[in-house]
């Protein structure tokens, strides 16, 4: 046995110098020669290529340390060791304690940040409501601003009287394009006849759609641009938009605080589309969607209104849309900048209900004493008011105007509807659906050839003109909104949590 000449001890890795004959640790003589550059023990000068390796038998195990020779001290040294992992372990412990407390302080402290800034914003939308209430009782017009999800509250004003020359203007243009079209439109090719239209039966349901509480859809709106999707809004406060053909939700837009009423999109070539709701809360909200990201983000809230919005409508020209509320005004809003260009003197009667003509120059606007109005919407005018002969008092709650302009549809009892011929200010036909029948929701298709009458027990689909029933779908049940789907080959429907499809059988 050797020992290193440095530190005494049975070295690991043996080197001897070819100067000195001395052994020596190797990793010890290499420091040591590049602190000083000579031999430890003569003073020559030696360099890493001078030491040579001493070849030792791998097998031979090395040499135990002088406390580990007996029995007492290797104890010893195992007790060390173990008081030593003991300590760590404490330690650790200690730290892991440390930790926790900490995470549970920063939890505590953002859930109480988030309870807070919720209580701010309640108490900023009770005192914006407030605010609004007494500029409405002594007759204050608000001061505009803007914002970026804009609040378009009192911010913009309230502007009774006539639209702005430029917004007329675009009315006057487009109802002289689609009036001259209309008159000489006839159905597309391909569109759906009405043996066809006898031969529906179910073809899709898409169930499970919102929250289970509160369950059910109130509204429907399909994409003309996107046939497969379409935007339904429910008593869960929410929006969503779902994509048939992939059987996925692809947006749930947040934002009302009671039901959401009704739903629209604005589908303009070359302009993002967006999506338009209007609720129970008295606000209309607006997203857009976003093309790097492809979701749709929030623009514009609306809270012109006092009380809860009862209609939805994008006007013809696509740069304006209106609201009708039962706080008895509608309003007209533009897309551009979400700022509002008009809103009627409050009338009589609350509005529950609001349909726009094909050619844009003209509103409906139902009411909870069975009359209809029709309003100018380039003067704000009444240009016509209706109601059904003989009719105890009901409230119309849906109104649509057919496509060649010159009829509208509309209840005239809870359980019957009318026709009105637009020409004569009469009714042309009114048809029964039995008393056990209450209407939600009337529709015209694009054609102008089919009516469709959405209620509590199902849908039935009429032939216009000869006013044949075509079809009835009765296992709906109880059903809130009708779309006739492109060229009308599908009817859509919402009842409860489920979206029911009709069309051509396979």
């Amino acid at each position: 046995m050797f020992f290193c000449s440095i530190s005494g001890e049975p070295p690991q890795d043996p080197v001897i110098s070819s100067k000195s004959g001395q052994i020596y640790e190797r990793r010890l003589i290499l420091k040591y020669i590049n602190d000083n550059g000579t031999d430890p023990l003569t003073g020559e000068k030696l360099e890493e290529s001078d030491l040579l390796t001493v070849k030792a038998n791998p097998k031979t195990a090395p040499p135990r340390p002088p406390a580990a020779t007996s029995t007492p001290a290797l104890l010893h040294m195992l007790q060390n060791e173990w008081d030593a992992l003991v300590l760590e372990m404490f330690a650790l412990k200690q730290q892991y304690n440390s930790t926790r407390q900490e995470l549970s302080y920063a939890l505590y402290a953002q859930d109480a940040a988030s309870r807070v800034i919720a209580r701010l914003i309640r108490e900023r939308d009770a005192a914006r409501e407030a605010l609004a209430n007494v500029q409405a009782t002594m007759g204050i017009a608000p001061a505009s601003g803007a914002a970026e999800d804009v609040e378009m509250a009192e911010e913009n004003g309230t502007q009774e009287g006539a639209l702005p020359k430029e917004i007329v203007d675009q009315i006057d243009e487009t109802q002289q394009n689609l009036s001259a079209t209309r008159k000489k439109r006839k159905a597309p090719a391909g569109y759906t006849s009405t043996a066809e239209v006898k031969t529906f039966v179910a073809t899709h349901t898409i169930p499970s759609l919102h929250s289970a509480s509160p369950a059910g859809m109130t509204s429907l709106a399909v994409s003309r641009l996107s046939p497969s999707q379409f935007l339904t809004g429910g008593n869960d406060k929410i929006v969503q938009l779902y994509d048939r053909s992939t059987d996925k939700v692809l947006a749930s837009l947040k934002g009302h605080t009671k039901k959401v009423n009704h739903v629209a999109f604005r589908e303009h070539e070359g302009e993002s589309t967006l999506i338009l709701s209007a609720g129970a809360d008295k606000i209309a909200k607006i997203w857009a969607h976003d093309s790097a990201s492809s979701e749709y983000i929030p623009k514009a809230t609306i809270r012109t209104h006092k009380g809860e919005l009862t209609g939805l409508v994008v006007h013809p020209t696509n740069s304006i849309f209106a609201l009708s509320s039962l706080d008895k005004t509608y309003s007209i809003h533009e897309l551009s900048n979400f700022t509002q260009v008009y809103r009627s003197a409050p009338g009589e009667d609350a509005f529950t209900s609001l349909a726009i003509h094909p050619d844009g120059a003209l509103l409906a606007l139902g009411t909870p004493s069975s009359k209809i109005q029709i309003c100018d919407v380039r003067s704000g005018n009444i240009a016509a008011s209706i109601t059904p002969p003989d009719a105890s008092p009901f409230t119309v709650n849906s109104i649509s105007f057919s496509e060649n302009g010159y009829h509208l549809l509309a209840p005239d009892s809870p359980s019957s509807v009318a026709i009105w011929d637009l020409r004569k200010m009469k009714t042309a036909h009114t048809i029964s659906l039995g008393e056990g029948f209450k209407v939600n929701k009337v529709f015209y298709d694009y054609s102008a050839q089919y009516l469709g009458v959405a209620g509590s027990e199902g849908i039935h689909v009429f032939a216009h003109k000869s006013w044949d029933e075509l079809v009835r779908f009765e296992e709906a049940g109880d059903v809130s909104d009708i779309v006739f789907g492109e060229q009308g080959k599908e009817i859509w429907a919402t009842s409860g949590r489920e979206v029911r499809i009709w069309g051509l059988p396979a």
